[in-house]
Formats: structure tokens, C-alpha cells, sequence
């Protein structure tokens, strides 16, 4: 082969590596708490995590006998460091070693250690050990690098939400000023070393704690939900989930650390719990770690940052009977101590649904949006505007040549955005909105060949692929394949040529 083409196949070869690590989309992982005395033995619930085909798990510590049981499994293991052991860990590098001799090292690479969490939401710590966080962090990349594993295992810490002073709306999303001590030098490390901001975030709590400004739909990404909308930014929020993501995402970039990659560490909802924990049910939880799931598995993403793949840790596996508080603490579980399900979830993500929930497609029954003749030009080509723009919307079906072009006026293009914006973002008054520029109706306003959204669906006649994704669509792969391949067709091109 000559030497061109050798170098065009090595390139070709680097891209659809660099493509496929790319395009791996969201992964959802599980919580394997151990705060109970009832609990199966570790072999056994590797078992179960087995059967279940879940393939990424987040332990608390580095127990040795639950590191050993997870040894050619295949599962990815996070492991933890805490807030006890940060004072140690912070004090002399001597003590990060030999932890990593004893606690990692015997059992790595058989058991696939990826993510050390040091410390975990030290916020909510009623000891301040905030001052110990990222010096116990660099002592124990100094340790990993030492052995040659600091890019292999990726070092963090945890949060809750509370690490932020303002969470509503998202974009007003701002840490705590009091934390600036520890995140500044934290948020440098992550981004030094390419690791994820992690975060704990419970929509259940928002509901609990507010019934009456955060409905329940709201918090389990219910099709039902109204929408509720950023007044900063326009954007359309249809899920509590999405807003808390995005609150962070914002806080992130008020501190110029909007590259950081966020990733959820915990979320769930409780099966259970006192007669005033009115949301806490069986069917509450199925329902939103259901949903929650294939919002991950679809990359839906979130509203600031549509598409974008999010990794998610379900909490938790099992009920654990000593954890303190009310009753609901205790009773966050998928399974009972005896193994037996409390409900079931579908891990794909990909089970037989007829729409798509958090915040992408949805039943529309019947209902339009369209543009208002009784507005302003002005009104219109700023929503057109924002629809096409920071609204994600697709709007090439009304480029010239393309179905919807014709009429070229305003309020009909306008309107073909703003339904397309209207049915993706929860088909409700609020995603109807754009300034009062627009107005629903229960008139299909499809035209020739031109057909309008409806229902979460698109005909085929348009040219166009709504930003929405039904169950039944392209995998996350293979659009990610879809929108790199000419880039691939383009490097084989030039080397033939």
C-alpha cells in the first residue's frame, strides 16, 4: 500500500475511533448503598446486578470484599473515599498510598475501577471538611500518577443541590459565595483533568417540599406536565430534572467552567414513605426512574443544551433499614433485601411507549401553534427568530426549495417554526407563548406537501427530522454515525484522490 494511502487508513481508522467514543450516549447506572443489616451477601447481588445487565455501579467506599465480588463482571465501579477518611487523605500523601497499595490496586484491572469519589456532598456535612476536599483530591491523583493509572481512573467529589444559592429559574442558577474557598481550586482540578462535575439531584424533594409550586408531573416527567419557562432565556422546561441539570450547567458558566461535563451521581424516588410523604409510592418511583431513563438512553439532554449525553446513577438498589429520618429514607430501593423486586424498570430505555417523555415529544391532542396576524412584524421575526436559533427548532423545511418555503411570508414561516417549537416543548400555553406572537388553534395548519407536527410525529412528505426522537427512532449511535459519516466519506475522498 503506498505510503498516502497508509496515512489516509491510519486517519480513517483515528476518526471512527474517535467517532464511536463520541457517540456512546448517556449510561445509567445504579446506587449499591449498604447502610442495613439485611442486606445479601456481595457475590449475590452481583448476581442480581448481572441479571438485571447493569453495567455501571457506585459504591460509598472501597470495601474489599464488594470490590472483589464485582472481578470480571464487566460492570464499571465508582468507588468512594469518606468524608471520615478526608482529614487522613489530606494530611500526608503516605496515607493516599497505602490506601491505594491495600484498597485498589490487588483488584484493579479485574475489577473495572473507573471514578474515585473524594468526599461526598461535604456541604450537607455536619462537620466542615470543605478546607480537606481538594487537597485529599490531588493526593490521591498524585498516587494514581504514581502507579501510572491517573488516566485511567477519574477523580471527583459529589454535591447535593444545596451547593447552589439559587437554583430558579435555571439560568439564574449560581453557587453558594461561601463555597468559593474549595470550588475555585475543585473546579480547576476537574477541568485540568478532564473529570465531571458530580452532582446529586432529587426532584422528589422539590415536589415534597413545595406541592404547590412544583406539581407532580412536573417532577416525574409526566407528558401531562405544563410547561414552565425561563424567563431569562425563553427556554421551556417540561421536567423538574432538566431544570435542576440546567441550573448547574449556568452556575458552571457564570464561573467560565461551561465545558465542564456534569454528571448525576444520584437521583430516584422513594417507594415509601409516612402518610404526609403523599408522593412517595411504588408506582411514583417506577414511573419517574422509567422516564428518567430514557431520557438518558434517547440523549435527550436538557433545554440549555439539547442532545447533549448525560450520565445518571439511580439511587438506589436496595431499601436500607438504618439509614435515619422518616420513613421514606429507608425506602428508596428497586429491590428488597431478599432480592425480590419492588417494581420493575426497563434498562434499555427502549420499552414499547407510545411518546416520549422529558421534554422532546408529545401528545399535542390536537392542537396547533401558529403565528398571530394581529402582531407586528417585529413580534414575528423575533420569534422566528429565537424559535430557530435558541430554540432548537429544525427549521430547514423552510429554506427556499424546501416544502414550507412557499408562501414566502412571515406569519407562515413563522408559524411553521413556532409549531414545531409548540409540540416539542410539552404542547401546552407556555410553548405557545413567543410574546403573545403566537396563537393555538385545533385547524391543522398542513398545506400541500408542507405537514405541520402533530402529536409528537412528523409526516414523511416533509424533508425535514424533527429535534424530537420517538422510542421507535434511530439509536443515539446511529445518528451520531449520521451526522460525522461525510466527514469520514470526505478524508477517504481526498486520500483516493
Amino acid at each position: 500500500m503506498p505510503m498516502a494511502r497508509r496515512h489516509v487508513a491510519g486517519l480513517v481508522a483515528f476518526l471512527f475511533l474517535l467517532l464511536v467514543g463520541h457517540c456512546r450516549g448517556g449510561k445509567t447506572g445504579i446506587c449499591y448503598g449498604r447502610n442495613a443489616d439485611d442486606l445479601p451477601a456481595p457475590d449475590k447481588v452481583v448476581q442480581l446486578i448481572q441479571k438485571q445487565s447493569i453495567k455501571h455501579v457506585r459504591i460509598y467506599d472501597t470495601n474489599i470484599d464488594v470490590i472483589k465480588a464485582f472481578a470480571n463482571t464487566g460492570v464499571e465501579l465508582m468507588v468512594g473515599v469518606p468524608n471520615a477518611d478526608l482529614l487522613a487523605f489530606a494530611q500526608y500523601q503516605s496515607n493516599v498510598d497505602t490506601w491505594l497499595k491495600n484498597s485498589i490496586l490487588p483488584y484493579y484491572p479485574a475489577t473495572m475501577i473507573t471514578y474515585i469519589t473524594v468526599g461526598a456532598e461535604i456541604t450537607e456535612s455536619p462537620v466542615n471538611v470543605s478546607a480537606l476536599v481538594v487537597p485529599a483530591m490531588r493526593n490521591v491523583h498524585t498516587a494514581l500518577k504514581k502507579v501510572g493509572l491517573h488516566k485511567k481512573i477519574t477523580i471527583s467529589s459529589t454535591h447535593s443541590l444545596g451547593i447552589l444559592s439559587r437554583s430558579f429559574p435555571p439560568s439564574a442558577g449560581a453557587f453558594n459565595s461561601s463555597y468559593a474557598p474549595f470550588l475555585k481550586p475543585m473546579l480547576e482540578f476537574l477541568l485540568e483533568n478532564q473529570a465531571p462535575f458530580m452532582v446529586d439531584l432529587y426532584p422528589y424533594y422539590a415536589y415534597q417540599n413545595s406541592p404547590s409550586n412544583v406539581s407532580l408531573n412536573y417532577a416525574l416527567f409526566s407528558t401531562q406536565s405544563q410547561g414552565v419557562i425561563d424567563p431569562n432565556t425563553g427556554l421551556v422546561y417540561t421536567n423538574m430534572f432538566d431544570a435542576q441539570v440546567d441550573s448547574i450547567f449556568f452556575a458552571l458558566m457564570a464561573l467560565n467552567f461551561k465545558t465542564l461535563k456534569i454528571m448525576i451521581t444520584e437521583t430516584g424516588w422513594p417507594n415509601k414513605g409516612a402518610a404526609k410523604e403523599t408522593g412517595a409510592t411504588t408506582d411514583n418511583a417506577q414511573t419517574y426512574n422509567t422516564n428518567l431513563i430514557r431520557h438518558v438512553v434517547n440523549d435527550s439532554g436538557t433545554p440549555a443544551k439539547p442532545g447533549e449525553e448525560i450520565d445518571v446513577y439511580i439511587f438506589s438498589l436496595f431499601n436500607e433499614n438504618r439509614k435515619p429520618g422518616i420513613e421514606s429514607e429507608r425506602n428508596w430501593g428497586l429491590f428488597s433485601p431478599d432480592q425480590s423486586s419492588i417494581y420493575s424498570l426497563d434498562w434499555s430505555g427502549r420499552g414499547n411507549v407510545d411518546i416520549m417523555t422529558g421534554g422532546n415529544l408529545t401528545n399535542s391532542n390536537g392542537t396547533w401553534c401558529v403565528a398571530s396576524t394581529n402582531v407586528s412584524e417585529t413580534a414575528l421575526q423575533n420569534g422566528l427568530n429565537w424559535a430557530c436559533g435558541p430554540g432548537n427548532v429544525d427549521c430547514s423545511a423552510i429554506q427556499p426549495s424546501q416544502p414550507c418555503y412557499q408562501p414566502d411570508t412571515l406569519v407562515s414561516h413563522a408559524s411553521y417554526a413556532f409549531n414545531s417549537y409548540y409540540q416539542q416543548n410539552g404542547a401546552n400555553d407556555v410553548a405557545c407563548g413567543f410574546g403573545g406572537a403566537g396563537v393555538r388553534t385545533t385547524k391543522d395548519p398542513s398545506y400541500d406537501t408542507c405537514v405541520y407536527m402533530a402529536a409528537g410525529k412528523m409526516s414523511t412528505m416533509n424533508s425535514t427530522t424533527p429535534p424530537g426522537r420517538s422510542s421507535s427512532g434511530p439509536s443515539p449511535l446511529a445518528r451520531c454515525f449520521t451526522l460525522l459519516l461525510p466527514m469520514l466519506l470526505s478524508v477517504i475522498a481526498a486520500g483516493i484522490l
